[in-house]
């Protein structure tokens, strides 16, 4: 069993949408925490990183990156308890908010690992690549940005939240479950070569074989796998209060099986749960997929 290690960030500063700052509440509200425990594991919730809001945030803003300075602030305080809880024998869970407070909790863990010599790989669980830069990004949001940065390119502030940089090398990342990019992302996908696992993929070969390549590709050489899963990765039926909604994305149970899937591997050190958005949702029905899908991450079976 697991010592996990809750983390807050009630952000929504990397989104044109707002809402997902509700998240961590609305995914807290499934009584996450005593599911988690009667699953065995011991829990500590370390409550919510402090968000600036909008108005202030404004300041850190640049053009091409909307709000960039406040992001980066709140991904380096979200660097810094990623990391401790990992030091301390903890399995930080990050609830959110956006996807770009990803840029600091997989850059924590990056950062603990590179310390001893090691290097960990990542899952993406994304229907998005997150991998344009502020130069490359149409619309400025930054949670469009942070695979990309984890990966060392765009922004050298926020490429380096956790002291190494790049926090984790793209043969050792596997984007699952894509379904919508634009031309820049498709550009980097190919130059940086980034294995993207699409929907077609999934479609075509089904998510047993996938998440199999997804994982190979994130163990190659690494210390262990840190999960980042947005729930727009499922399909608007299955889950409606999400950020950024596209059609045609996982099942329920796809989803279930990919989680399932990590959980048997042994070798998850971490995960993000993010964009869950309570103001889309229905009767807090994502939220609580979310929280299924953790506890499926987290060893939860069915028999």
């Amino acid at each position: 069993m697991a010592s996990i290690r809750l983390i807050g960030v009630p952000m929504d500063l990397g989104a044109s949408r707002r809402g997902v700052d509700m998240g961590p509440y609305a995914v807290r509200y499934t009584d996450l925490r005593e599911r988690l425990e009667r699953l065995g594991h011991t829990v500590e919730d370390v409550g919510n990183v402090a968000v600036p809001f909008r108005e202030d945030a404004e300041r850190g803003a640049q053009r091409g990156a909307r709000f960039l300075g406040a992001i980066t602030g709140v991904c380096r305080d979200v660097a810094v308890l990623s990391r401790e809880a990992i030091e301390t024998g903890r399995t930080p869970i990050v609830l959110g908010g956006d996807h770009s407070l990803a840029a600091g909790s997989i850059a924590g863990a990056a950062g603990h690992f590179a310390a001893r010599g090691e290097r960990i790989g990542v899952i993406w669980i994304d229907a998005h690549a997150d991998l344009n830069t502020p130069g490359s990004s149409r619309s400025g949001n930054v949670h469009g940005m942070p695979l990309a940065h984890l990966l060392g390119h765009g922004d050298s502030a926020l490429a380096n939240v956790g002291g190494v940089k790049p926090a984790i090398r793209a043969g050792n990342v596997a984007i699952v479950g894509l379904r919508d990019t634009d031309d820049a992302e498709r550009e980097h996908i190919a130059r940086w070569k980034i294995r993207a696992l699409t929907m077609r993929t999934i479609d075509e070969r089904g998510v047993r074989s996938v998440m199999e390549e997804a994982i190979a590709v994130a163990s190659d050489g690494t210390a262990g796998l840190w999960v980042s899963f947005d729930l727009d990765a499922l399909a608007p039926e299955a889950a409606p209060g999400v950020g950024t909604a596209v059609p045609g994305g996982m099942t329920y149970r796809e989803a279930h099986l990919a989680m399932e899937m990590l959980a048997d591997t042994g070798r998850v050190v971490g995960l993000d749960l993010v964009e869950v958005n309570p103001v889309l949702d229905e009767h807090n029905r994502t939220a609580n997929v979310a929280a299924d899908l953790l506890l499926s991450a987290m060893g939860k079976r069915i028999l």
